[in-house]
């Protein structure tokens, strides 16, 4: 019995004596492990990792309802070793930052529409490619028309902060005439199939396509052409011809998606609980977005090999992806995704493969 309790005690000691060393060298550990962490990331080129061709991401794959796993709507695109986004919603440049992707490298921002959800980071991502890379000019906005007062009312908002960057850092570090955005307005008219190329870049070909948002009015989607490889993002809309128009050829769609059989259930819950302003939105947002089904039909038809789905609706665990896929698996031979933070699809030049990458 004696011997048994000085093991214990021995063992409780031994015990103690770990925990105290541990907390002597957190400190000196944790430097270490930081130093480690800023020789492997600080100064590090992730684009130039990747391989030469077309790169689409998720910087945001949720839509604007609250979800702590996802940030609000934003696509990356990379092509070569230029950057380029579309959309920047809530936590999205955070997200960027997170994945390794330097925002200083940004070389445009393309708008889809002007819903508070896919623009309500666009100032703050304005604002790090700035500062980040000490940029003398303005970042390239592309959108629809109303891009101008998008961009004029984020300049005045941060027209402070942008002052104290300044008179913090430097103009060395923070150029003024390279702050905030250069909005590049076009406009694509009322015809519903309109289409137009926007940009052409060192091989990349940018096309603005409309889509039918109604009645948000205009909402763009977008198709980026680089090399013998192509994607195409939807942007927000209801099931649109012109999608499947401008996705014909398309390695990869990535389009939006709400599965209107839980959105139903949350308007009757709503209801029910005599929430009447919930339920009339609930109601409201099934008419102008497509069901992960209706995006499997919209893939099938434009013959893409890929279809990543994004602006999920409503917010699911991952445990539920087949009840919010529904029966798309069947409507789809290609591959289908439902995209998260930090995901990527890699299109290598000169072949057909479709590398998937997570960055987060």
């Amino acid at each position: 019995m004696k011997r048994s309790m000085r093991v214990l005690a021995g063992v409780a000691g031994l015990g103690l004596a770990c925990i105290i060393g541990v907390k002597a060298f957190q400190k000196p550990i944790a430097m270490a492990l930081i130093d480690r962490q800023l020789e492997q990331n600080m100064g590090r080129d992730i684009i130039a990792e990747f391989p030469e061709g077309l790169h689409v991401g998720l910087c945001g794959s949720a839509g604007p309802f609250p979800n702590r796993d996802r940030r609000a709507a934003c696509v990356f695109v990379i092509a070569g070793d230029a950057l380029y986004i579309v959309d920047s919603g809530a936590g999205s440049p955070g997200t960027l930052g997170s994945m390794g992707l330097p925002r200083g490298a940004i070389k445009g921002i393309f708008l889809s529409h002007f819903h508070s959800d896919h623009i309500d980071g666009l100032g703050e991502l304005m604002m790090n490619r700035w500062v980040q890379a000490r940029h003398t000019e303005p970042v390239p906005v592309y959108g629809p028309s109303g891009v101008e007062r998008v961009i004029n009312g984020l300049r005045e908002a941060y027209a402070l902060d942008a002052l104290y960057r300044t008179a913090h850092h430097g103009e060395g570090i923070a150029p003024p005439s390279g702050n905030g955005g250069h909005a590049v307005p076009y406009d694509l008219g009322s015809d519903p199939m309109a289409s137009q190329v926007i940009l052409e870049a060192n091989g990349l070909t940018v096309t603005a396509f409309n889509v039918d948002h109604a009645p948000i009015s205009p909402a763009v989607g977008y198709r980026f052409d680089y090399k013998g490889r192509s994607v195409v993002i939807s942007g927000d809309t209801s099931p649109s011809p012109n999608v499947t128009a401008m996705a014909k050829g398309a390695d990869v769609l990535v389009h939006e998606a709400l599965q209107p059989v839980i959105i139903e259930r949350f308007e009757a819950r709503a209801r029910t609980l005599g929430a009447k302003g919930t339920a009339k939105i609930m109601h409201d947002i099934l008419n102008y977005h497509t069901s992960p089904e209706q995006a499997a039909d919209i893939a099938a038809d434009a013959g893409v090999d890929y279809l990543l789905l994004y602006h999920i609706v409503p917010p699911l665990p991952r445990f539920f992806d087949k009840l919010f896929l529904g029966d798309a698996l069947e409507r789809f031979d290609g591959s289908i995704k439902i995209g998260t933070d930090g995901f990527m699809l890699s299109l290598p030049e000169g072949s057909n493969e479709i590398e998937e990458r997570d960055l987060l």
